[in-house]
């Protein structure tokens, strides 16, 4: 049956009367088609996940794979972005009905000896430039680990340079892992397109962050969650690394958003968890408040990843709520409606 939804779209708030016309939503009314009343955002967006594997390390796991989606989908999240896959997805990833729109960088890519020795492509500095535009060729985004433990030297920033612009040669993106200042330092002066958690990385970049167009991922709540645990542990280096990261990132998700940049809401969910992005939405909107904490997890997110909002022609994508969930972001769990590629799924 087509669908019709009606009512106050995010984020301007006003009126719209739109139904599914396929996977387009047109004005044009459609007789007989299944009205959904509400507050309307364009559909969730999780832009940092990494679906189809149980913890870090472990083999994409197909059945795993529909299983986390169908989470995704369930919650409202109609598209998601995976910088960084256990394997190569399956031919039916970011297509299949009832999965989420899907954008991807495959495998991770990192140097030798750094990050999982099971995930991702490993290889020398020299080789990371060509790594990364065969994937970029292959799924458009290239996800690159520019830093890992405490004592590793990071990827240098003509290096970083070097896989830029082999995948912008291609058309791609790069999406770059960083938790050090060194490696932020390498991946802003490099242009990357998107910063993945951002810890440490130092404030004085967020200008040029905001003119060259690079997002910041902050995957906010992912470090919340382990903080107190961490806070309990002896004192040394590890922790005070990550503790002062967590208070230092909390700061800097409200100064990159006042410098301009965009602030695009991920949830690092490794191992799953369906409430994941709910939780990045409330860590976000103590420093941004609510309404930009849903653009980052919506329509700023959409945009950024070439999908338009509610509007006829645009992806037919929607998630309807009984009130404005600005107002009471719990909200967010109890959508009265889901709509995908034209389909009522939920």
């Amino acid at each position: 049956m087509v669908v019709r939804i009606r009512g106050r779209a995010l984020p301007s708030g006003e009126h719209v009367d739109l139904c599914a016309d396929g996977d387009r939503w047109t004005d044009d009314p459609v007789p007989g088609a299944e009205v959904v009343e509400g507050w309307l955002l364009p559909g969730l967006v999780d832009a940092h996940t990494h679906p189809g594997a149980k913890n870090a390390g472990d083999p994409l796991d197909e059945d795993l794979l529909r299983e986390h989606l169908a989470d995704h989908v369930d919650l409202g999240v109609t598209a998601i972005r995976s910088p960084g896959l256990a394997g190569d997805p399956p031919p039916w990833f970011g297509t299949d009905p009832g999965t989420p729109r899907a954008f991807h960088a495959g495998p991770w890519i990192a140097r030798h000896g750094q990050f999982f020795d099971t995930w991702g492509h490993h290889g020398d500095l020299a080789d990371l430039p060509a790594l990364a535009a065969r994937q970029a060729r292959r799924s458009g985004w290239a996800k690159i680990v520019a830093d890992w433990g405490l004592d590793d030297e990071p990827v240098p920033a003509d290096v970083m340079t070097a896989v830029v612009a082999a995948v912008h040669a291609v058309g791609g993106r790069v999406a770059v892992h960083t938790q050090h200042a060194g490696g932020s330092a390498a991946a802003v002066t490099a242009g990357v397109d998107s910063i993945e958690h951002g810890m440490w990385l130092a404030p004085a970049l967020l200008d040029q962050m905001a003119t060259q167009g690079t997002a910041l991922t902050p995957t906010l709540s992912g470090f919340e969650r382990h903080l107190p645990e961490v806070e309990k542990k002896p004192d040394g280096p590890r922790k005070d690394w990550f503790v002062g990261g967590v208070h230092a990132l909390r700061d800097l998700v409200g100064a990159a958003h006042e410098a301009g940049v965009r602030i695009l809401a991920g949830t690092d969910s490794v191992p799953h968890d369906r409430h994941a992005l709910l939780h990045e939405i409330h860590a976000l909107s103590h420093r941004i408040g609510p309404h930009e904490a849903l653009g980052a997890a919506s329509w700023h997110a959409r945009k950024y990843l070439g999908l338009a909002g509610l509007e006829p022609g645009a992806p037919a994508d929607a998630v309807v709520y009984a009130e404005d969930p600005r107002t009471d972001l719990d909200q967010l769990e109890h959508p009265i409606a889901v709509v995908l590629r034209g389909q009522r799924v939920r």
